[in-house]
C-alpha cells in the first residue's frame, strides 16, 4: 500500500483537478460519470445460496480452534482509546463487528476467513505494553505507531498515515503511557517509503521541533518517485482497491482492509512529511548496520525491494526484540498491489526473512511490526517467521515451477490454490487477505516472463470494446447471451458469467437487465473473496455498474510531499501528458532556471515527444523561464499561478512566450474518474436504492 495514496495526492493538484469526460464509443448518449451526492450507507442485496454454501464449506476447513492472534492483540493493553483517538477509525467499524464471536458469527455475506481478519484487526484498541520500555499506540489508523524509551525521551516508529491521526495518537500515549509521559520524542524512524508510516510525521515534529528523523536509503526519492508517473491512474485504482466510495462498514460493504480495519479519515487529515535528517546505507554496500539513537542500539537490515523499494527492518539487542516493519503480519502480503505498483521480489522476501531468522533467531523474545499484535516467545516467533518465510518462497518457487512445466499465467492464477501443502493451509497468518495466492502467483510469473502465456491467440488482441462486440455477437446478441449467462449466474458458475455479462453490457449499456445481473454477479463474488482487496474490487464494480462512480475517493494535497519532488520529477510528469500527434511538428527548445536551488534544464519537444535534461549551462532555446522551486510548489498548491508569478517579478520569460502556450494546448487533463467498468448512462441507473 500504500505509496499509491501520495502519488494520488501530487498528481490530482498537478493535472489542477479537472475532469475530462470520456466519450463512450459505442453509445449515442452522454454517460454521468459521476453520481451527485455523497454517499450514505449501502445495503446491498442478500448472499446467494451459492454464496452461503461456498462460504459455509470454506468455514468448515478453519481452524477457529486458533485464536492465539486474539489473545496476542489483548496481551499488554494497559488503557483502550477515547473518545477522541477512536473517531479517526475505529468508530466507523464498531457497529460491524462489536460484541461478536470469531467462531461463529459469519454472515452469509462475508468470506468467513475475512470476517475473522476484520475481527481480529477490530481487536486493536488502545495503549499496549510490548515489552519494558516498549509500547504501542494501535487501532487509530491502518498501522501502528510504536515508542521505543530512550535515554533522554521516546523513539517513534513509524508515525501514522495522517497527522491528525497521530497528532491524537501521540496525546493519548503520553497521558496514558505509565513512564515517561512528560518526556520528548528526540527521534522519528521511518521503517519504509509507504504513507502510512511517515504520513503523521508533521503532528510529532509540531510537538517536539527537535525532533531527529532517521530513514532507509534512497527513501525521500522513492517516496516521491514510486508511481508518480501513473499517479491518476493509481489513485483511480486505489478506490476500487480500497473501496473509498462504498460508505460505512457493513456485512455487505466493508469489513476489513487486511493489514487493519483500514486508515484514518477526516476532512481536516493530511499526508506530511518530514525529510530524514539521516538515511542508513544500501544492502549494496552494507545488509547490516548497527546504530545507536539515544543510548539505544539498533542493527538494521536493509530490505529494499521487498515490501517497498525503501526499508529496514531492525533488532533491539537491549531487549531482544526484533522489529520487522512490514516484512511479517497476520497474512500474506502483496507481490504485486492490485492499485498497481512495479512488482516486489517475493524470492528476496523471502531470503530477507530468512536472513533475519539466521542473524537473530537465537536471542529474539519479541517480535512486533508496522500491523498486527506483537508476538512473544523465541520459539512461538521463530515458527512464525519461518512459516511467512516459506508462504513467500512457495509463491516464488511453485509458480515458477508451474511456468517451467508450460503453465500460462492465467492457468497459473486459477490453480495456485491447489498446490498448498497443508502446513501453510492450517495457518492463518499466511492467509491472501491482502495478497492472494492468486494475483501474487501472477505477479512472479510477469516479473519473470512477463505478461504474454506465448499463445497467439493473445498477442494482438482487439480492444476491449471490440472484443465485446465481437463476443455477443458470438452469443447471438444481447438476449441470447444474457439468457445463457443467466444459466451460468443461477448455476453459481459466476466467474463465467461475469466475463460473458461484461462483454453484453459493454455491448449494450441500455439493456438493464443484463446491467443488474453483472453488479449481482460481481457483488457476489465480493461476497465470497477472502482478499479484502477483492471484495472491494467486486464491490465497487458493482457499484458502478449499477449507479455510477459516487463521491469518495480520497483527495488530499500535501505541501511536505510537494515539496520534494524534483524538477525532474514534475517535467517528466509534463512529457506523459503531452499528445504526441497534436504535438508532431510543433517542435521547440526551453530552458529553465530554477533559481533558488541553482538548477537548470533544458527541456526539447521534437516528434511528438517533451524531453529534459539537467544542464551546467544553458543552450540556445526559443524560450528561457525563471523561476524559483518554492514558488513552483506554490503553483502545485494551487496557492498561486505562473501569470501571477510574472506579475509579481517572482517569474520572468524571456524569447518565444507561446511556448508555453503551445504546451498547455498539446496537453491533456487527465479524468480522475475514468471508467473502469461500463458505467450506466444518465438516467439508466439501476438498484439505486442500495446506495441511498
Amino acid at each position: 500500500m500504500k505509496k499509491s495514496i501520495i502519488a494520488v495526492s501530487i498528481l490530482s493538484i498537478i493535472s489542477t483537478g479537472a475532469i475530462a469526460h470520456n466519450h463512450d464509443e459505442h453509445a449515442g448518449h452522454a454517460h454521468e460519470h459521476v453520481t451527485a451526492g455523497a454517499l450514505a450507507t449501502g445495503k446491498g442485496k442478500p448472499a446467494s445460496q451459492h454464496t452461503i454454501d461456498a462460504n459455509k464449506a470454506l468455514a468448515e476447513t478453519l481452524n477457529f480452534e486458533d485464536t492465539r492472534v486474539f489473545a496476542d492483540n489483548d496481551r499488554g493493553l494497559i488503557t483502550p482509546l477515547d473518545e477522541k483517538t477512536s473517531t479517526h477509525l475505529r468508530d466507523r467499524f464498531k457497529g460491524l463487528h462489536s460484541g461478536l464471536e470469531a467462531h461463529d458469527s459469519s454472515p452469509d455475506s462475508v468470506n468467513p476467513s475475512l470476517w475473522r481478519q476484520g475481527q481480529a484487526n477490530f481487536s486493536a484498541d488502545g495503549l499496549y505494553q510490548v515489552t519494558d520500555g516498549i509500547y504501542q499506540v494501535r487501532g487509530t489508523d491502518l498501522a501502528s505507531t510504536t515508542f521505543i524509551k530512550s535515554d533522554s525521551g521516546w523513539i517513534v516508529y513509524d508515525v501514522l498515515m495522517h497527522d491528525k491521526a497521530m497528532e491524537s495518537s501521540l496525546d493519548f500515549f503520553l497521558k496514558n503511557v505509565p513512564e515517561g509521559g512528560d518526556e520528548p520524542v528526540i527521534a522519528m524512524i521511518y521503517s519504509h517509503s509507504h504513507a502510512d508510516h511517515f504520513g503523521g510525521s508533521r503532528a510529532v515534529q509540531n510537538r517536539f521541533p527537535d525532533v531527529k528523523v532517521y530513514a532507509p536509503h534512497n527513501f525521500v526519492k522513492e517516496v516521491v518517485d514510486e508511481n508518480v508517473l501513473a499517479g491518476n491512474a493509481m489513485s483511480r485504482r486505489a478506490a476500487f482497491q480500497y473501496g473509498a466510495t462504498l460508505g460505512a462498514a457493513s456485512q455487505t460493504g466493508i469489513v476489513d482492509a487486511a493489514l487493519s480495519n483500514g486508515w484514518s479519515q477526516g476532512l481536516d487529515h493530511n499526508i506530511t512529511l518530514v525529510a530524514p535528517d539521516v538515511t542508513f546505507p544500501s544492502g549494496d554496500d552494507q545488509k547490516f548496520y548497527e546504530y545507536k539513537i539515544d543510548g539505544v542500539p539498533f542493527v538494521f537490515m536493509d530490505t529494499a525491494g521487498t515490501e517497498a523499494p525503501s526499508g529496514n527492518v531492525a533488532y533491539l539487542p537491549k531487549h531482544n526484540t526484533i522489529w520487522t516493519g512490514e516484512m511479517t503480519y497476520q497474512g500474506m502480503h502483496n507481490i504485486y498491489t492490485l492499485r498497481g505498483a512495479k512488482v516486489r521480489d517475493s524470492l528476496k522476501w523471502s531470503k530477507d526473512i530468512n536472513l533475519m531468522i539466521n542473524a537473530w533467531g537465537s536471542d529474539i523474545e519479541v517480535l512486533m511490526g508496522s500491523h498486527s499484535a506483537p508476538l512473544w516467545g523465541n520459539t512461538n516467533i521463530v515458527s512464525f517467521m519461518k512459516e511467512q518465510r516459506d508462504n513467500y518462497g512457495f509463491v516464488h518457487n511453485q509458480t515458477l515451477r508451474l511456468a517451467n512445466e508450460g503453465m500460462g499465467i492465467q492457468d497459473i492464477g486459477a490453480t495456485i490454490d491447489s498446490e498448498l501443502p497443508e502446513s501453510l493451509r492450517q495457518l492463518w497468518h499466511t492467509n491472501g487477505y491482502h495478497g492472494t495466492y492468486s494475483h501474487n502467483a501472477r505477479a512472479v510469473y510477469n516479473m519473470y516472463l512477463g505478461y504474454f502465456d506465448m499463445n497467439p491467440a493473445n498477442l494482438n488482441r482487439l480492444t476491449v470494446n471490440e472484443e465485446a462486440r465481437h463476443f455477443t455477437q458470438a452469443y447471438g446478441g444481447c438476449e441470447a447471451g444474457y439468457t445463457t449467462a443467466k444459466a451460468q449466474f443461477d448455476d453459481g458458475n459466476y466467474r463465467f458469467a461475469g466475463v460473458m455479462l461484461d462483454h453484453i453490457v459493454r455491448t449494450c449499456d441500455d439493456y438493464t437487465d443484463a446491467r443488474k445481473l453483472l453488479a449481482d454477479n460481481w457483488e457476489q463474488q465480493g461476497y465470497q473473496a477472502e482478499g479484502a482487496g477483492w471484495r472491494n474490487i467486486f464491490l465497487t464494480g458493482a457499484q458502478e455498474v449499477r449507479v455510477g462512480t459516487l463521491p469518495g475517493t480520497p483527495k488530499t494535497s500535501s505541501p511536505d510531499v510537494l515539496s520534494e519532488m524534483t524538477v525532474e520529477n514534475l517535467l517528466d510528469f509534463m512529457a506523459i501528458k503531452v499528445v504526441a500527434k497534436k504535438a508532431d511538428g510543433l517542435d521547440f527548445t526551453l530552458n529553465i532556471n530554477v533559481q533558488d536551488i541553482g538548477e537548470k534544464y533544458f527541456v526539447e519537444l521534437s516528434n511528438g515527444n517533451l524531453n529534459n535534461v539537467q544542464v551546467n549551462e544553458f543552450k540556445t532555446a526559443d524560450t528561457t523561464l525563471q523561476i524559483n522551486k518554492a514558488d513552483i510548489n506554490q503553483v502545485l498548491l494551487g496557492q498561486t499561478t505562473l501569470a501571477d508569478l510574472i506579475k509579481a517579478n517572482k517569474a520572468e520569460i524571456k524569447g518565444n512566450s507561446e511556448v508555453l502556450q503551445t504546451l498547455a494546448d498539446i496537453s491533456v487533463k487527465f479524468d480522475s474518474a475514468f471508467e473502469i467498468v461500463p458505467r450506466p448512462a444518465k438516467g439508466q441507473q439501476v438498484d439505486a436504492d442500495i446506495y441511498q
